[in-house]
């Protein structure tokens, strides 16, 4: 048997209703949906940064300045800085690069220096994508520089000591898969909210129920004197209005006050 069309109606009306529910859940969301997107966009990127990017891990070692017996301790101080200067020359790197295994004119960006100007000593941080490579840079990095400025020591009155030698790290440094998650979400955020600024103007201009102010009407005349006494008595075959009506009386008030005068 075919069915009704009672039948019909009844399964078609669910689907309406479930319709109607979804809109209405939706109709809130919709205007943000810039937002949202390029949030969850930056997210994404962010988590994909920081699972996917190749770590990199950093180990430091120190190298003081010591100067010779009677020497002048701030002659130390300013050996350090010029140490600390030539410590990614060419040919530190390249008294390094066999200890390192790093080849010389790569090893370069993975050394930085760093000195202090009140105290002789100097930071030597190797960086690699992995722990143990780190700690062989800067160590070798550290020696080669030892080597160099002891060779000179009877000229500079300086001798270079190994302080501390680095160690494998036991973290990366970068990247940081929570930070990478915050910075993603928050670069996302800033753009959806820069497009939402954008689309404003337009959904305000463009609005469907945006009203439109009437033409202003032509002035009216201004009354001279005899017609503002008689209220501005209206033409024999025009109606009076209520304005005209209580400036008619205004005047009869002003006649009758002038005659008791």
């Amino acid at each position: 048997m075919s069915d009704s069309p009672s039948d019909s109606s009844q399964e078609e009306r669910p689907t309406g209703r479930g319709r109607g529910a979804a809109r209405k859940w939706l109709s809130p969301v919709l205007p943000w949906w810039p937002l949202l997107a390029c949030t969850l966009v930056g997210l994404l990127g962010g988590t994909a940064y920081g699972l996917l990017a190749s770590p990199q891990y950093a180990a430091t070692t120190y190298v003081v300045a010591v100067p010779a017996a009677g020497s002048d301790p701030a002659t130390a101080l300013g050996f350090a800085q010029a140490y600390g200067r030539i410590s990614t020359s060419t040919a530190t790197l390249a008294h390094a690069q066999d200890d390192a295994g790093v080849p010389a004119r790569t090893l370069g960006r993975h050394v930085q220096t760093e000195t202090s100007p009140e105290s002789p000593m100097i930071g030597i941080t190797g960086t690699a994508t992995t722990a143990r490579k780190s700690a062989d840079i800067a160590n070798a990095v550290a020696d080669a520089l030892t080597v160099t400025g002891n060779a000179a020591a009877k000229n500079t009155g300086v001798r270079l000591v190994l302080f501390s030698q680095a160690v494998a790290p036991s973290s990366r440094m970068s990247p940081s898969l929570p930070i990478g998650i915050a910075v993603g979400g928050c670069g996302g955020g800033l753009l959806g909210a820069l497009l939402l600024l954008v689309r404003r103007p337009e959904r305000e201009r463009w609005a469907p129920g945006a009203s439109v102010p009437a033409p202003a009407g032509p002035a009216e005349p201004a009354l001279s004197g005899e017609a503002a006494l008689s209220g501005g008595a209206a033409s024999p075959g025009e109606p009076a209005s209520p304005g005209k009506a209580a400036g008619k009386a205004a005047g009869k008030a002003a006649v009758k006050a002038k005659e008791r005068v």
